[in-house]
């Protein structure tokens, strides 16, 4: 187990881009579960209260991909729509140059 001054160091260094070696990041790595484990004690969350929270999360980033994908379908059903007025216009205009008269 590292200090929590060796933790915050490397956090710190991770945080800015730096590259840490395999060893730094496992160390690094076991000092946020460290830290993750000293939270859940303090605020007194099971480990069930803590998978819930971890689906809750995976939920809530879930639906703000949902919500970024349904916004971008509505923008190119309005830009299909678009298109096949257009189409029509066009086709309108070639069939009144060729002087034939729709079916």
């Amino acid at each position: 187990m590292i200090s929590d001054d060796i933790g915050r160091k490397l956090h710190d260094r991770s945080s800015r881009g730096e590259t840490l070696s395999a060893e730094e990041q496992k160390q690094l790595e076991n000092w946020y579960a460290s830290q993750d484990n000293a939270e859940s004690k303090m605020l007194g969350l099971t480990a069930s209260e803590k998978t819930v929270a971890s689906l809750q999360t995976q939920i809530d980033s879930a639906l703000a991909q949902l919500m970024v994908v349904t916004k971008r379908i509505q923008e190119v059903a309005s830009e299909n729509e678009a298109l096949r007025r257009e189409i029509a216009a066009l086709r309108r205009q070639l069939m009144q140059r060729l002087g034939v008269q729709p079916a």
